[in-house]
């Protein structure tokens, strides 16, 4: 295999994620305008993936992240400290009062049904994490001493600011220099980027950024949007791209950075937004591995997915060194995250290979 992984007995950590982590408020079976109440959950691109891996996957994982010391910083804090994720990095900002200099992120969710799609209104302009910069953290300590196996983090906090940007790629190189994988999720987001240069700001970074990066993560519109392969086969909405095509792509991406060792992807068809064909594949050391096809996949709650996938990557490459279980296991918690609400996957490592075995959705008694 090509990516080389640090054994657990020489790691404190097994993967770290560096990332914003928002108050996800939720109306459930409702709409954001017209709710009386809302669900709280904790969520967050990168976030999710150490959740997933610590309750699903059993490994030790922690977080790197900031939040106002208030108590909606410490109702972030408990949830985190619920989902079993270290803590020991999080850094906290004294309270203004009212959130005129620095505060916690908020992000009102929508799960869509049917025809109507999910919807998502970030609240999160100059919080804690994005005022985040290089010298925050001690990465020669983090990756150096304690010792980190795998290193997560994605487009997402790389476009919250400048700083982020610039924290990210500091963060990529001290994990490189240490001998962690490092893996990096594109997900591109228009609206991020929008008042800060787009597209075209967001190919400078995420280019600047990928020439560190070990496993890329993306879908087909990430890959386009944020490094500029552009994609032959998809439909006009980029919401579906034939594997062949998406193969195609990924051999440009290898082709210019051949630090890739590893490319990924999901593959949705989006029928309605309770109804997705879903499956994932994986490029590694010249071979694509596809993981089980998921026909109709019904959803309740998409958000997440893509991070559940991106961590049951990571497990089956720490676990098992094995492209095909690691795309298998990808898949199947990806898939089942999302048929529970919240961002962050609620399954057991025992359901996720039940489906990877293709066991079906009988009572369990």
């Amino acid at each position: 295999m090509s990516l080389k992984i640090k054994s657990a007995n020489e790691c404190k950590f097994d993967q770290l994620s560096l990332g914003e982590i928002m108050l996800r408020l939720d109306p459930g079976e409702g709409r954001i305008r017209t709710a009386r109440q809302f669900a709280v959950w904790e969520g967050g691109g990168e976030y999710n993936v150490a959740r997933g891996l610590r309750k699903c996957f059993g490994m030790r994982t922690a977080v790197c992240s900031a939040f106002v010391d208030n108590d909606v910083g410490r109702l972030l804090e408990d949830f985190i400290l619920q989902g079993g994720v270290s803590t020991e990095f999080l850094l906290w900002r004294a309270d203004d009062g009212i959130g005129r200099s620095v505060r916690n992120g908020l992000n009102f969710t929508e799960r869509g049904f049917g025809i109507r799609g999910a919807v998502g209104i970030p609240d999160r302009g100059n919080t804690a994490s994005s005022q985040l910069k290089p010298g925050d953290f001690d990465w020669e300590t983090i990756f150096g001493k304690h010792g980190v196996r795998w290193f997560h983090t994605g487009g997402i906090f790389a476009a919250l600011s400048e700083s982020t940007a610039a924290l990210t790629i500091e963060a990529v190189k001290a994990a490189q220099k240490h001998g962690t994988v490092v893996s990096y999720d594109l997900n591109y987001r228009p609206s991020l980027w929008k008042s800060i240069g787009g597209q075209k700001k967001a190919r400078e970074v995420n280019r600047e950024i990928a020439r560190y990066v070990d496993v890329m993560i993306g879908n087909e519109e990430d890959f386009t949007a944020s490094l500029g392969f552009e994609v032959e086969g998809a439909d006009e909405h980029l919401t579906h791209i034939e594997t062949e095509a998406f193969k195609k792509m990924i051999a440009k991406a290898v082709a210019e950075y051949p630090n890739f060792k590893v490319a990924a992807t999901t593959l949705r068809k989006v029928i309605t937004a309770t109804v997705n064909d879903w499956s994932a594949i994986c490029y590694t050391e010249g071979k694509f591995y596809e993981s089980r096809k998921y026909p109709a996949l019904e959803i309740l709650d998409r958000v997440g997915g893509g991070d559940s996938f991106a961590g049951g990557l990571a497990y089956g490459f720490m676990k098992a060194g094995d492209p095909q279980k690691a795309v298998d296991y990808g898949a199947a918690h990806g898939a089942l995250a999302m048929t529970t609400p919240g961002d962050t996957s609620m399954a057991s490592l025992k359901e996720v290979e039940k489906v990877m075995g293709g066991g079906g959705a009988r009572v369990v008694r």
